[in-house]
């Protein structure tokens, strides 16, 4: 039975039909609260990858196992009758091989756009370019098994310093990969090429570089005591000034109990026996320049800043003094940023869907029946859990908007037909839809190989390598 030929069962007037674009938590947690507030619904899920998951698959640390567990959520969702994922089949791109959003609208009632952000903001500074400087995006693909990345070239054996500009969590996700003892490493599903490289790794020294001072960090503090606790890695920083920073900032601190406990990690910093690496918490520098040599990475350029501003809002302002520092390698941790979809309006100075609680907007005008949600409806920060608390918003709107019986999209024909109606284009078009059942297949075998080197999964990092699973060309 192929993925979209399966019948739906059906209450009286037939169900709210609704496409999703997009399978990571946005996706899936809009899904799960929608089939259980509107339950006569039929929810058909795409994404352009035959495996599903988004970030969750592909952007969480690989020894962070327990973040992954809101998977056994999105299981349970694909269970219902009333939804079906139609994997490998893109939406809104230039290929022939992509379905468009006006044919979307055609067949569905409503559609929610939740593709993330899967674009890397820039420096913006000369060099950035240069071999050697890659975004944390990219790192992260790559040793996640993304397919975009898995080809990605990095000269981890030819330097022994590496800079980490930002200060947040992704930012320590690479800088304790990048030191992590790599028998650590062997224990998770980090992918085997990843291993490779990484235990011909040179890499001892790993500076981790912010704009402005400690206070302003946004890593969190289990990340922090993570990186704290590294073995054989010393923690370095100019103790005087975080101490004198957090004493002139303590009565706003101590109306913030997340970021007193933080700052106490901090200061407290960590144990120095038996280290032969580090990592260098710096503050106050803003590059302005990589510095190349032979075409290759030989170290960054800072402007050295100054905080002003209330306590609440402290913002780095250049002081016109510059520094420069040797590095081999530098990885860019500043954000993410979404891209427009023909069709949908897009404001790009701010990166996202204009939206009012979910539902989209031209103007002032609201757009019946066009939703979004996640990092594409409120820019790319958040963890998991505040993505989880925006697509519960969305679809209460999407309720809400029911209730009230406001505009879907245009009636051209009745009742829409879903991915049914899709069924002969994609055929034309030579896609070939993974459902979810495919994608299970597609997990049990990385279980197996994983089994046999003795780590969680080995992710399979080509679509071929995917589809060859399920026996497709």
């Amino acid at each position: 039975m192929s993925v979209i030929s399966r019948a739906f069962t059906t209450a009286v007037g037939g169900p709210f039909k609704l496409a999703i674009v997009g399978s990571g938590p946005a996706g899936f947690y809009t899904a799960h609260r929608l089939l259980r507030e509107w339950p006569n619904s039929q929810i058909d899920m795409f994404d352009s990858l035959p495996v599903p998951h988004g970030l969750v698959r592909f952007g969480v640390a690989p020894d962070h196992p327990e973040v992954k567990n809101v998977m056994t959520t999105f299981d349970k969702v694909a269970e219902d009758d009333r939804f079906r994922f139609l994997g490998n089949v893109a939406v809104g791109t230039n290929s022939s091989k992509s379905l468009s959003i006006k044919e979307l609208q055609d067949n569905f009632d409503a559609v929610l756009l939740s593709y993330g952000a899967s674009e890397d903001r820039k420096m913006g500074i000369p060099g950035e370019d240069t071999f050697g400087v890659e975004s944390a995006r990219s790192f992260v693909g790559w040793y996640n098994g993304h397919p975009n990345f898995r080809d990605l070239k990095l000269p981890l054996d030819d330097t022994d310093t590496a800079v980490v500009v930002g200060q947040g969590n992704v930012a320590l996700d690479i800088a304790r990969i990048l030191l992590s003892p790599i028998d650590e490493l062997r224990k998770t599903d980090i992918t085997e090429y990843a291993l490779e490289a990484l235990s011909k790794s040179r890499i001892k020294h790993v500076h981790v570089v912010g704009r402005r001072g400690p206070v302003q960090v946004s890593f969190t503090s289990k990340e922090l005591r993570e990186q704290m606790s590294l073995p054989g890695v010393e923690f370095k920083a100019d103790m005087d000034f975080i101490k004198n920073e957090i004493a002139e900032s303590q009565p706003f601190i101590s109306k913030n109990r997340p970021l007193k406990r933080l700052m106490g990690l901090l200061e407290k910093g960590s144990p120095t026996k038996n280290v032969d690496k580090s990592w260098t918490a710096q503050f106050l520098r803003s590059p302005v320049e990589i510095l190349a040599n032979n075409a290759r990475v030989n170290g960054i350029k800072y402007e050295i800043n100054r905080l002003e501003g209330p306590l609440e809002k402290r913002r780095a302002v250049g002081t016109g003094e510059f520094e420069s520092q040797e590095c081999g390698m530098v990885f860019t941790s500043i954000g993410y940023k979404s891209l427009p979809i023909e069709g949908v309006p897009f404001d790009d100075r701010q990166g996202r869907v204009p939206n009012h609680y979910g539902k989209i907007m031209d103007g002032d005008n609201e757009l019946a029946g066009m939703y979004t949600a996640g990092w594409l409806k409120r820019g790319p920060t958040g963890v998991i859990v505040s993505t989880m608390t925006d697509a519960y918003e969305t679809a209460d709107t999407i309720v809400d908007d029911l209730k009230n019986g406001k505009e879907m999209l245009a009636n051209i024909d009745l009742p829409k037909s879903g991915a049914e109606g899709l069924e002969q284009l994609m055929k034309e078009r030579h896609i070939e839809p993974v459902s979810y059942n495919d994608w299970k297949k597609i997990e049990a075998a990385e279980f197996a190989i994983g089994e046999k080197l003795g780590k969680p999964r080995e992710k399979f990092s080509r679509i071929q390598d995917m589809l060859a699973v399920l026996g497709h060309s």
